[in-house]
């Protein structure tokens, strides 16, 4: 049966049109003289759900994309091919923005602000010469403001229904570290690009073989010299499709899952032969290996301490003072456990006496770190105040420690969990977009 679209998408066709034309220069009057004298504003590229995509959005895309091929000196596939990936990756824009939608998810200007502050860090301007610096581009600053808020809120999505989601238990750990210590490769760092020809959940075997065999032409286009990057813009369904799929540098452990005996087989420069996956078929091209080492000694501290906490009877200055009397009575020959044991506001290191054991970088807030640092082995600091209250701290000693055994075990559930991010994104995305109504109108 063909799904009516609802008031909702037709609205916001309308919205999407006299928005265009106004930002062509056109009054609001004008548009609507327009629109009712039947006019053609703006077309419909997709109805997705009860949304769509607008031709206007697409057309800029196109262009986006094309002029960023062409600075990558990437060739351009033909002009419908590039129409039709840009369309699927607006299409799954849409369904995702929907959806975030629905589970109110917003982007506080906060964080964008800090998205944009960092835009202009690595492009060295301030802040404040962003929005110049990209009008000097032709990109207007409140497009490119709510173009990030986007893909931030895109983001918040795929961290809630993806990345949260990825559980790794202790056997897969063991695993890992026991592959990792008999396969040096994963020591190395690896530049992949890759081409995903996707299969449906519910594709029938027919569709099946049709993938299959376009994946077996495209990997032997690529075997034969063709450039992967545009093989890859043209044919791969992909998130990276439109970046001449590249996966970037990755370490051998963040690989994909997936990925990661087909890749310490290759050489740089060769193509493999497709994957078979539960997302369709894969073809991955090994661009460049290099080495890389992590560094497992840290510097770390033995602390204890006694936290007290401000209430109705009890400002800052109270107890401030009643810490200072605790310092002193320590410095008498007091017993600094004992007295933690009956004073300190801190339940998770007041029945161990304060005893905070040792601790790397960053495991205290940076005013613990930085009254820690001006102690001597024993000494006491003066009371100092944090977001948990105010402090009394003693060094108990310093020590350079060999971190190389919790370092791997971390560093394993990370690689664990990123190889694991790329094949259930994918998955994610696949089963969205077969269970959205999408009509394309090219």
């Amino acid at each position: 049966m063909r799904r009516i679209v609802t008031l909702a998408a037709l609205a916001a066709v309308t919205a999407g049109q006299l928005l265009a034309l106004q930002g062509q220069g056109l009054a609001y009057a004008q548009t609507r003289e327009l629109a009712t004298k039947g006019v053609l504003l703006d077309r419909v590229a997709a109805v997705v759900n009860d949304g769509v995509v607008l031709n206007s959005e697409l057309d800029d895309q196109v262009v986006t994309i094309g002029e960023r091929l062409r600075a990558q000196k990437l060739e351009l596939p033909p002009q419908n091919v590039l129409r039709q990936q840009v369309l699927e990756r607006l299409v799954l824009q849409e369904i995702q923005a929907q959806r975030a939608n629905k589970a109110g998810l917003k982007v506080p200007d906060e964080a964008l602000n800090g998205a944009l502050q960092e835009v202009a860090q690595r492009n060295n301007i301030p802040l404040s010469q962003l929005p110049e610096a990209l009008s000097q581009q032709g990109i207007d600053y409140a497009s490119y403001r709510e173009e990030m808020r986007k893909e931030l809120t895109l983001g918040l999505l795929r961290q809630r229904d993806v990345l949260q989601r990825i559980s790794i238990t202790p056997r897969e750990v063991e695993q890992f570290l026991a592959k990792q210590a008999n396969t040096p490769s994963e020591n190395n760092q690896y530049n992949v690009s890759h081409i995903l020809i996707a299969v449906g959940q519910t594709a029938t075997p027919e569709q099946l073989d049709q993938a299959g065999k376009r994946a077996a032409e495209v990997s032997q286009r690529a075997k034969g010299g063709e450039d992967f990057a545009k093989l890859a813009v043209a044919y791969s369904n992909a998130q990276t499709a439109l970046e001449g799929g590249a996966l970037g540098w990755r370490k051998g452990s963040e690989l994909p899952t997936f990925l990661t005996d087909v890749v310490t087989k290759l050489k740089p420069g060769e193509v493999s032969q497709p994957l078979r996956t539960p997302t369709g078929f894969h073809i991955i091209k090994l661009n460049e290996v290099r080495g890389s080492e992590a560094k497992a000694i840290v510097d770390q501290v033995h602390v204890r301490h006694i936290l007290m906490k401000t209430n109705e009877l009890a400002d800052d200055a109270t107890v401030r003072q009643k810490l200072e009397q605790l310092r002193e009575r320590i410095s008498k020959g007091e017993d600094f456990a004992g007295l933690a044991s009956i004073t300190s506001e801190d339940p998770g290191s007041a029945s161990q006496g304060g005893d905070l054991g040792w601790a790397g970088p960053g495991n205290f807030v940076p005013e613990f770190d930085e009254a820690i640092a001006k102690l001597k082995d024993q000494e006491i600091s003066e009371p100092f105040h944090t977001q948990y209250g105010w402090h009394i701290a003693q060094l108990l000693g310093r020590r350079q420690f060999d971190n190389t055994d919790e370092l791997k075990r971390h560093q394993a559930m990370e690689a664990i969990r990123a190889s694991k991010a790329d094949e259930e994104t994918e998955l994610w995305l696949r089963r969205l977009r077969d269970e959205a109504y999408v009509e394309t109108k090219l």
